[in-house]
C-alpha cells in the first residue's frame, strides 16, 4: 500500500447535520437515563425463554433457527418497544421475538462528515468482516443472535454461567450480554462492545468504561481460550486505538488475524444506545475492505444504487432513522394494486435523476420501485448508508479526509490562545 501523506492542508467541508445531531445525542445521554438494569435483565431472561419455547431439546452443541410459531393475536401484539418487561418479552413469538431481539444493537451510522476533535473524542478499530449479533450468557447456555433478531447458535461457552459446570458460579441473574461479530474463517466471536457483565450493566457506562472493562474481565474467564467440550466458540477482543494519527494508521493498515471490513469509529464519552446512533460510525474504502459498493446476490457492483425505505400508513417512504427521512410517496391507487401494507420494506433503484440537496439535507430523490425485499429483512437502510453509497459513487470520504481532519484538529489545541486581560 502506498504511504500516505499525514498533512493536509484543509479538510473536507460537512456536507450533512451528522455533527449536530452527535451534540444532540450526547446532551440527550445526560437528560434521559432510563432504567438500563432492567432491559438487560429482561434481554438475558427472554433470550432463554424464548429460546426454550421454540426449539426442541437438542443434544449437539450448535442449532439453527428453525421455523418460530406464528406471532401473537394482533390485540395483544401492539408495538415492540424497549421497555417490555421479563413476562411480556417472553410472549413475543416468530417475528415479533425477531424483531424485539433486532432493537436491542447499536448500530452504528455511516460516516458522512468527520467528527468534530476526531484525535481526542474517538477511538478506532478495525471492524471484522462477519455476521454482527448479541450473544447472551445465563443460567448454563449461551445464545447469539443475528441483526435480524434470528437465532445464530446456542451453545456452551467459557463466559460467566455460559454453560453447565460442575463448577458454574453466581447466582441466576449473573448473565452477560456481548456485542460480538461472528468471523466464519476462524470460527471465532470478535468481541467489540461489553453491553451487560456479571448482572452489572454497562448501558449507561462511556464508552471509556465499557471497553476498559471488555479488555480487563473477557481474558479473566476463559473465553479467549480454544474450544472444549464446555467451550465451543473462541471470543477475542479487538485491538482499539485513540484516533490520533499513529492509532488510526495501525487500524487501516494494520495486521489482523481476521478479514478486515472498514473501520469502526466510537465516540468516548457514548452511552449503549440500541438503534442508530451518530455516535458510533463506520468507514470503509477498497484498502480495508471487500464491501465498500453494495453488489448484487453475484456480487456484482450495481449499475443503479439502489435503497431500502419502509412504506409507512400515510404513503411516504422513510428510512430507519429516528424520526425517519422522507426519500418519496407512493400513490394510494398504485399502493392497492401492488397489495402493498404500511411497514412493509421496498426495494427501489436510484435513478438518473439522482439525490438532490439542499444544505445537507435531502430535497428529492429519483426513485424507482423495484419491488418489496427479503422477509428476513428487518429495517429499511438508514439516512447514513444511503448517503455513503451515494458519496462512495461520486465525491467519497477519503482516508486522506480522515487525516486531514486529525490534523487540523491537533493544530488548533496546540495553537497558543490569546490572553484577556481582567481588571
Amino acid at each position: 500500500m502506498a504511504p500516505h501523506d499525514l498533512r493536509r492542508p484543509f479538510k473536507r467541508p460537512a456536507i450533512s447535520d451528522q455533527q449536530r445531531r452527535r451534540e444532540l445525542s450526547l446532551l440527550r445521554q445526560t437528560q434521559h437515563r432510563r432504567d438500563a438494569q432492567l432491559q438487560a435483565r429482561c434481554l438475558a431472561s427472554s433470550v432463554l425463554t424464548l429460546q426454550s419455547r421454540t426449539s426442541e431439546p437438542v443434544s449437539d452443541v450448535e442449532i439453527e433457527l428453525v421455523p418460530e410459531p406464528e406471532s401473537l393475536p394482533e390485540q395483544e401484539s401492539g408495538d415492540l418497544t424497549k421497555d417490555l418487561d421479563v413476562r411480556q418479552a417472553s410472549r413475543l413469538k416468530g417475528a415479533e421475538a425477531r424483531k424485539w431481539f433486532a432493537e436491542q444493537l447499536m448500530l452504528p451510522e455511516w460516516m458522512i462528515d468527520v467528527p468534530d476533535r476526531l484525535s481526542h473524542d474517538w477511538y478506532v478499530f478495525a471492524r471484522p468482516a462477519g455476521k454482527r449479533c448479541i450473544v447472551v450468557s445465563s443460567n448454563g447456555t449461551t445464545v447469539s443472535r443475528l441483526r435480524n433478531g434470528s437465532i445464530l447458535h446456542h451453545f456452551p461457552s467459557a463466559l460467566p454461567c455460559g454453560a453447565k459446570t460442575r463448577d458454574v458460579s453466581g447466582s441466576a441473574q449473573s448473565y452477560c450480554i456481548l456485542d460480538c461479530i461472528f468471523h466464519e474463517s476462524d470460527q471465532t466471536y470478535y468481541v467489540i462492545d461489553m453491553v451487560c457483565w456479571r448482572g452489572y450493566s454497562l448501558y449507561d457506562c462511556t464508552a471509556e468504561f465499557r471497553f476498559f472493562w471488555l479488555n480487563s474481565k473477557l481474558e479473566e474467564t476463559g473465553a479467549c481460550g480454544p474450544p472444549s467440550h464446555y467451550h465451543k466458540f473462541r471470543f477475542s477482543p479487538v485491538s482499539i486505538y485513540n484516533c490520533d494519527q499513529s492509532g488510526l494508521l495501525a487500524s487501516y493498515t494494520g495486521a489482523v488475524p481476521y478479514v478486515k471490513d472498514g473501520l469502526l469509529f466510537y465516540n468516548k464519552h457514548a452511552h449503549y444506545q440500541t438503534g442508530n446512533t451518530p455516535l458510533a460510525l463506520v468507514w470503509k474504502d477498497e484498502n480495508c475492505s471487500q464491501y465498500v459498493i453494495d453488489t448484487d446476490s453475484k456480487g456484482q457492483v450495481l449499475s443503479q444504487q439502489q435503497v431500502v425505505l419502509e412504506l409507512r400508513d400515510d404513503g411516504k417512504l422513510s428510512t430507519s432513522d429516528d424520526p425517519g427521512v422522507i426519500f418519496g410517496c407512493l400513490d394510494g391507487e398504485f399502493i392497492q394494486m401492488s397489495g402493498l401494507h404500511s411497514g412493509d420494506l421496498l426495494k427501489f433503484a436510484i435513478s438518473d435523476g439522482g439525490l438532490t440537496l439542499v444544505d445537507g439535507k435531502l430535497e428529492k430523490a429519483d426513485l424507482h420501485y423495484l419491488g418489496k425485499v427479503n422477509r428476513a429483512r428487518v429495517f429499511a437502510d438508514s439516512y447514513s448508508k444511503v448517503m455513503f453509497q451515494h458519496m462512495v459513487r461520486h465525491t467519497p470520504l477519503k482516508f486522506e479526509d480522515l487525516v486531514a481532519s486529525i490534523s487540523l484538529s491537533d493544530d488548533q489545541e496546540n495553537k497558543p490562545r490569546d490572553m484577556e486581560m481582567v481588571g
